[in-house]
């Protein structure tokens, strides 16, 4: 019997992975599906997934323009958590929360989803008084959230400094206990592999140049890099890129892009339990399984393409992270990026019907976007599947733009994150 090194094991198994891969990753596309999907990110497949497993409609296309999860499921720091001010969030983000809580095992994939904590740090009276907000609301919502002292937030994640003298002093911190991580490729993986299993095809290095539309206005297809694709229903899931997109069929979005920044540190041992975030100061750090520290910052304040972002946003939340965390002062970044994020007026997604029969949008996620991967799929495919919204998202809208009924999560928290 031929015997094989533990090396050798693992190499075959991947070998048989790439092998897998070369199955569906790149199909000729058919001249006409049910449905396309344009964007291959976590948004994307998961509403194929959805589409076929909940809708039975396989007859799917997913397209990208570059890799599947090459964009912003890529980019982000895997923060999960539903402790948001409004009905309409706390139900959008709650919905995510549960599916999250059994996604390996539904899609027989581990997409590492941890369930460690996220800790919101409260520096002054304002954050107080928001915070305790949050947390009767959240629970109204059977969303759980708690009040924790300077001492119980400490004793929860030992790392932080409490010092009445620090920088920006702790005077408290909510904690949801539901809220964690999860590894943001195997996401995009996940989701990917169970809808190729159901027949839905994902069609990589494949750019929408154009969408078609019939004489009375409705939707028929796109046109491709590889060729024209005929279709009753398009749906746009294209972060970064949606105005562009839907402008090719006429509408108008209220989106703008900015880069949203990030950095991960050289990797460690565990040592940091859960994950923390700083609305007032706009940082935000956990511990991913590989080690290394992942720090989130903020925005640029001007609109950009750009996947760098401002050098002084992260040297304010490097700052801001040695303040808390003293023991990270020498800690070496090992890499930092920029994700470009689609944001609203009001800092919250839209997830609805076009004015275009039989074109469907899911944008405007901001910095929520990931949390909500599982969610919004699954809305946002029974909003294709029955040419109406879920309950969940029939307030994310186009039209509360015009009316004025907003869900402004961000003047609410400070941040959207």
């Amino acid at each position: 019997m031929r015997k094989f090194s533990a090396f050798a094991v693992a190499r075959e198994a991947f070998r048989h992975q790439i092998g897998w891969e070369k199955q569906w990753q790149n199909p000729e596309p058919r001249s006409s599906y049910d449905v396309i999907i344009i964007g291959a990110g976590g948004h994307g497949l998961a509403t194929a997934y959805y589409l076929a497993s909940e809708h039975g409609i396989t007859n799917v296309a997913v397209l990208e323009k570059g890799w599947l999860g090459g964009g912003n499921t890529g980019r982000n720091t895997t923060i999960i958590r539903s402790n948001y001010l409004y009905d309409e969030s706390a139900g959008m983000y709650n919905h995510a929360v549960k599916l999250w809580e059994n996604l390996s095992q539904e899609l027989n994939y581990n997409v590492m989803f941890s369930q460690r904590g996220v800790m919101m740090l409260a520096h002054n009276v304002h954050d107080v008084q928001v915070f305790k907000r949050h947390i009767h609301a959240n629970r109204l919502n059977g969303v759980d959230n708690e009040w924790l002292t300077p001492e119980e937030a400490k004793e929860f994640c030992p790392p932080l400094n409490i010092s009445k003298t620090a920088r920006y002093p702790v005077m408290g911190a909510a904690l949801q206990r539901r809220g964690g991580t999860a590894r943001h490729d195997a996401v995009a993986w996940g989701y990917a592999r169970k809808a190729s299993d159901m027949g839905v095809h994902i069609i990589q290095n494949c750019e929408v140049t154009g969408i078609n539309r019939s004489a009375n206005g409705q939707v028929t297809g796109v046109n491709t890099s590889r060729g024209t694709i005929n279709a009753k229903k398009v749906g746009v899931v294209a972060a970064g890129h949606t105005s562009v997109l839907m402008e090719m069929a006429g509408v108008r979005m209220p989106l703008e892009s900015y880069p949203l920044q990030a950095l991960v540190s050289e990797p460690v041992k565990p040592c940091f339990p859960c994950v923390v975030m700083s609305n007032t100061v706009h940082a935000y750090i956990s511990q991913s399984d590989k080690g290394e520290l992942v720090i989130g910052a903020g925005t640029d304040q001007y609109t950009s393409y750009s996947q760098t972002g401002g050098l002084h946003i992260i040297n304010h939340t490097l700052d801001a992270i040695c303040e808390m965390f003293p023991m990270f002062g020498r800690m070496k970044m090992l890499r930092s990026w920029g994700g470009i994020v689609d944001v609203t007026p009001d800092r919250s997604p839209i997830l609805a019907k076009t004015p275009v029969k039989g074109l469907y949008v899911n944008c405007g996620w901001g910095t929520g976007g990931f949390k909500a991967t599982p969610g919004s799929g699954n809305v946002f495919a029974h909003t294709i599947a029955n040419d109406a919204p879920h309950k969940i998202n029939e307030g994310y809208t186009l039209e509360r733009f015009k009316t004025g009924r907003l869900i402004d999560e961000a003047a609410a928290a400070a941040v959207a994150h």
